[in-house]
């Protein structure tokens, strides 16, 4: 027996924007950032700032593919796709990555490399300074509202463990490119000094291959999230073990066989369950218990969309 519930309807409006201020919040920094450091580049002529602009720039445009994934994942679930296009977000996710890989760490390795092997020194580095300031108190105000989103949702466990339980990819992506663009920053602005210092242009070169061994180190860790997502994950491990806890507290039910869940969507779990029932519990009967025990499931937790509890000898069941 089965229930479930639709996806949620498409917003729009003030209402989508509050759900996605940190999104909008990186975009609208990324885009004026990545303007201001292509302009300090052209007039300073440093590597790492025109590296960093790539970096904005790429940013920008992950912000727009993750907004354009969670349009596309709200779609009511159709015949093609019965239960919805949640896992829709999980591949824009991917994406995010591979561009941040190749978009922004390639480039920026390629650009540093290009420049030490034909350094010219910056001219004037004193706008290089200015954008710098400026895109670091921006994005550090984007990287504010990333933290407070993800913190909202750690339920007293640690940043590494809420990233690897996560299953909504645009709060996690957010706050970790928010992260390598603040260390970006200083990361450019050390090139930039240290080049004029010890009269070495090389090492703005070297600052630019640093930041994008930066951008290659995230790129992986999302990449390896996302991957998970798209595949399959399961629900918490807590809301298994009370799924669990509803058919093992009920006499009627001789053996819990297996209970498997999946995210269909950052808000969407589909539950299956195999249980053992009593021989002699008549048809109609079983009917009207399954039907309590999916209602009690469903008052669980809201993410639960669809629930299948399938009758199944233990003996036969495969458990797994």
């Amino acid at each position: 027996m089965a229930t479930a519930n639709p996806s949620a309807p498409d917003r729009g409006g003030p209402s989508h924007i509050r759900d996605n201020i940190v999104l909008y919040g990186a975009l609208a920094a990324n885009v004026g950032i990545a303007i201001a450091k292509f302009a300090a580049a052209a007039i300073g002529g440093s590597s790492a700032m025109a590296t960093e602009g790539v970096h904005s720039l790429v940013d920008s445009g992950n912000q727009v593919l993750l907004l354009y994934g969670q349009k596309r994942a709200r779609r009511a679930p159709d015949a093609g796709h019965p239960f919805g296009y949640g896992r829709e977000l999980y591949f824009w996710a991917f994406v995010v990555a591979i561009l941040i890989f190749a978009g922004g760490a390639g480039i920026s390795i390629y650009e540093g490399l290009a420049h030490i092997r034909e350094p010219h020194p910056i001219e004037d580095p004193t706008l290089s300074y200015v954008v710098l300031g400026i895109a670091f108190l921006m994005e550090g105000t984007s990287w504010v509202l990333a933290v407070r989103e993800f913190n909202a949702g750690r339920d007293g466990q640690g940043w590494w463990q809420t990233v690897r339980r996560s299953k909504d990819p645009p709060g996690f992506i957010v706050l970790f490119e928010d992260s390598a663009a603040l260390v970006g920053l200083v990361v450019a602005a050390l090139g930039i000094w240290a080049s004029g210092y010890f009269g070495d242009p090389r090492l703005d070169g070297a600052a630019s291959v640093l930041i994008g061994l930066v951008l290659a180190g995230v790129a992986v860790l999302l990449a390896r999230e996302s991957k998970g997502l798209l595949i399959g994950e399961a629900a918490d491990p807590r809301l298994i073990e009370q799924l669990r806890a509803v058919m093992d507290g009920n006499a009627c039910i001789t053996a819990v066989n297996h209970v498997r869940t999946v995210h269909t969507g950052p808000d969407a779990v589909f539950v299956a369950i195999s249980a053992d029932f009593a021989d002699d519990l008549p048809m109609g009967e079983a009917e009207t218990l399954i039907e309590e025990l999916e209602t009690r499931m469903k008052a669980l937790s809201p993410k639960i969309t669809s629930i299948y509890i399938r009758p199944e000898k233990r003996e036969q069941a495969f458990v797994g």
